[in-house]
């Protein structure tokens, strides 16, 4: 039973191009790989986002103007 041999996948293939029609897998194989590059390209997003968090200060104790002022009044 070992592995299948390249007849056994051009078989496969024959078969489900019959199936399909050549022209749905097309469809589907463009689905495919808009959906990837729609993947990779929210990856590289998602690291520069949180490269420039990173590089953010932290936030610190002071506080700004507009508090300080409700404080004392």
């Amino acid at each position: 039973m070992g592995s299948f041999s390249i007849w056994h996948w051009l078989i496969v293939l024959v078969v489900v191009a019959l199936i399909f029609g050549t022209k749905r897998l097309r469809n589907i194989g463009e689905d495919v790989g808009s959906a990837i590059k729609g993947f990779r390209k929210g990856m590289q997003e998602g690291e520069e986002a949180q490269g420039q968090l990173k590089a953010d200060p932290p936030p610190t104790a002071a506080k700004t103007e507009s508090e300080q002022r409700d404080r004392a009044e």
